[in-house]
């Protein structure tokens, strides 16, 4: 019974942040297409294009976040919920609380980031979202940084 109640209180769990994520992504759209270009000048441009650059990785994030949760409740709508699609074991409620929306135990999971399989089509490529975010801290500008259009 207790594994029930924690299952139903994780997919309260799913609900509530589906519903916040489909509120966001609905909001920055709203925003996208209701702001209109400032005519400032080129410096402003750029700024603007990087900024809309990144929200756009974040948005792609949080869609594929969106799909999983999506995804997640409807696997508990038809019973398949908490059980590995790997081995088919109960995957443990500690890691379900912590990952609500995943599909594989830690043990498949482990071996799955050794062989090189994890679902690539949602993996998050954090790699550059953190090149993007570098590419405007407050180091020194260099000549390589410039492109002069030559």
């Amino acid at each position: 019974m207790a594994r029930k109640d924690a299952l139903l209180r994780l997919h309260e769990r799913l609900i509530t942040q589906r519903n916040a994520l489909r509120r966001k992504l609905a909001d920055e759209r709203h925003s996208e297409y209701s702001s209109q270009a400032s005519g400032g000048d080129i410096g402003d441009a750029a700024n603007d294009g990087a900024s809309n650059e990144l929200n756009s990785q974040l948005a792609a994030l949080e869609s594929r976040e969106l799909f999983q949760i999506e995804r997640a409740i409807q696997m508990m709508r038809q019973g398949r919920y908490g059980y590995c699609e790997v081995c088919d074991q109960p995957i443990p409620i500690a890691r379900l609380k912590a990952l609500p929306f995943t599909l594989v135990c830690v043990d498949c999971q482990r071996v799955q980031e050794q062989l090189g399989g994890t679902d690539g089509e949602f993996e998050a490529d954090w790699e550059s979202a953190y090149e993007h975010e570098g590419r405007f801290s407050d180091r020194e500008l260099t000549l390589g940084d410039l492109d002069l259009g030559e």
